[in-house]
């Protein structure tokens, strides 16, 4: 077997990748996924010793141990899929590891979190994503640490899992929908900024058009009233004139009235 590190490091514990062959692909796969088939490189790796029947398909010894460890791998590799990767042209095949954890695991787990926290500078508050990420694998790991013991309560965590990723996935697309929808809106109310300001505009000038107007106007009317004075001025002053004509006239006529009536009543 060919041992070597795996392209991304994880807090789930894995065993060491496995070389499958070209010729034994399919094979690999299906005894990964639970199915009878084995290829050769994975029976080297194998801690069972059962032979394989000439009609291919491997029986397992009659052990309820070692069926209850062949049940809880299967559950494992359904809860946890195992990581494939092609190097160098050769497919490298990792499943994730049956061996129970003990209580340095844990703590050693634990330390490996903060450790990576603090090294991939995960923010302590707020949305992150690399803090998601890390924790996830852990929650992974325990997973992997309780299905070995029980596997009911794996697959009850898996549940639980599966629900909060989905809870997270809604709230990620409600974020996505509520970003896109103020985008719109922010783009909405800068087009109807743009357009408030072109009718700003608009109608300044058309103040300023009517203000024109309207000193126009004024000019107009004090002009008016300008000569309407001057001509109310001149009417005044020969209506004065007539009347004042008019008046030594009929002083004139009176003294000569009175000339005429005087004689007679001598």
């Amino acid at each position: 077997m060919t041992t070597m590190i795996p392209p991304t490091a994880s807090l789930v514990k894995y065993d060491n990748p496995i070389l499958v062959s070209k010729t034994g692909d399919r094979q690999a796969k299906k005894a990964l996924t639970g199915k009878p088939a084995v290829p050769a490189t994975i029976l080297q790796t194998s801690t069972s010793t059962a032979p394989v029947p000439p009609g291919g398909k491997s029986k397992l010894p009659p052990v309820e141990a070692q069926k209850g460890n062949q049940q809880t791998e299967e559950i494992l590799n359904s809860i946890l899929p195992p990581r494939e990767w092609t190097e160098g042209g050769q497919l490298w095949v990792q499943s994730v590891s049956s061996t129970p954890a003990t209580r340095l695991d844990v703590v050693n787990q634990q330390e490996q979190l903060d450790l990576r926290l603090q090294h991939r500078q995960a923010r302590e508050t707020g949305i992150c994503p690399v803090r998601r990420e890390l924790y996830s694998q852990c929650f992974d790991e325990l997973i992997r640490q309780v299905t070995i013991n029980c596997a009911e309560r794996g697959l009850l965590l898996l549940r639980v899992r599966d629900e909060i990723r989905m809870t997270l996935a809604a709230y990620q697309t409600l974020y996505e929908s509520s970003v896109a929808f103020g985008m719109r809106k922010a783009l909405q109310a800068e087009q109807g900024k743009t357009d408030m300001a072109k009718k700003i505009e608009e109608l300044e000038a058309e103040k300023r058009g009517l203000e024109q107007q309207l000193n126009e106007a004024k000019a107009r009317s004090e002009a008016i009233e300008k000569r309407e004075a001057e001509r109310r001025v001149v009417e005044e002053k020969k209506h004065a004139e007539e009347i004042q004509f008019l008046r030594r006239q009929v002083q004139q006529y009176k003294q000569q009235l009175e000339g005429i009536v005087a004689p007679s009543k001598k």
